[in-house]
């Protein structure tokens, strides 16, 4: 990946025997109950971008091929105090590591799911722009860029000079409960009209929708908080990669990677793996539907 070749891989070492005092004194033995820390240790052996990506794809191609929906992976990143922005775009929280960890996961998803919101203030354009990346895709046989997937609601509405939209290898699919459609674009535009009793888009028919008609097994999320928040309001999200940047961002950007609209009920979600590239950390999580908060 351009600019950046390896991160360090976070072990965790419980109790281990090897680990330095923290303190001169003599540690009091922990209580039957008492909470245990891991220690995560930064200079462990490292590993590259591409075998972490390649590892991420052998797991989610392990989803059972069954499924009525597709898996679907939540990446966003976050300051230290919890803002997903710097003046309204998240590149002010990003490194080269982030952005390659960001593109890779593009290179092994077959779509990329975006609130129209988002694609504006981002100005998304074509998806895969390596040519590299689209040949390695077609020979592992998917298409050479994932299917872009955008939400939008009942405003249909995305400015004609979005570079997406003037893509002509770009396939697009929208996500509404809106019977408008957009201009001739110079994109490939499908949609998915689903809507609930109320009026609203239906995430999980959508979902449904996707995995019959276009074969999506596997859908990379990237916001914005609005999606988030309905996502994991309605159980649709799988797991979570989460950057965290370190950057204390202040201001008075209220954005933050979930923005629930009527409140979200609190999620949890379990640890599996963490990386770190110079002060970055990059942890994934398994998020858990049937699990109460603790």
């Amino acid at each position: 990946m351009t600019g950046v070749s390896e991160l360090n891989l976070l072990e965790a070492s419980l109790g281990s025997q090897n680990a330095p005092p923290t303190r001169r004194a003599t540690p009091v033995p922990p209580g039957p109950s008492e909470p245990r820390l891991s220690r995560l240790d930064a200079s462990a052996p490292s590993t590259s971008i591409d075998e972490v990506i390649a590892e991420l794809a052998l797991e989610a191609r392990a989803r059972d091929p069954d499924s009525p929906r597709p898996h679907v992976a939540l990446n966003m990143v976050t300051s230290l105090d919890g803002h997903a922005a710097v003046q309204a775009r998240s590149g002010g929280l990003s490194s080269p590591a982030d952005r390659a960890l960001f593109h890779g996961l593009r290179s092994i998803t077959d779509a990329v799911l975006v609130g129209a919101g988002t694609a504006r203030g981002e100005r998304y354009g074509r998806l895969i722009r390596d040519p590299h990346v689209r040949t390695r895709r077609e020979q592992a046989g998917r298409s050479a860029e994932p299917l872009a997937c955008v939400v939008s609601g009942r405003r249909l509405t995305l400015p004609p000079q979005l570079p997406l939209l003037n893509e002509p290898d770009a396939r697009v699919v929208m996500l509404t409960p809106s019977a408008a459609s957009l201009p001739p674009t110079a994109a490939s535009v499908q949609y998915v009209r689903t809507t609930t009793a109320d009026g609203r888009l239906d995430l999980d028919a959508a979902l449904r929708e996707l995995r019959a008609g276009w074969d999506v097994r596997e859908i990379l999320c990237e916001g914005g908080p609005a999606l988030n928040a309905q996502l994991l309001s309605d159980r649709l999200v799988d797991e979570l990669f989460l950057t965290v940047s370190p950057v204390l961002a202040g201001g008075e950007d209220p954005l933050t990677i979930v923005a629930p609209r009527g409140g979200l009920d609190p999620t949890t979600l379990t640890f599996t793996a963490a990386f770190t590239s110079g002060s970055f950390l990059f942890l994934r999580y398994r998020v858990n539907h049937d699990d109460p908060l603790t």
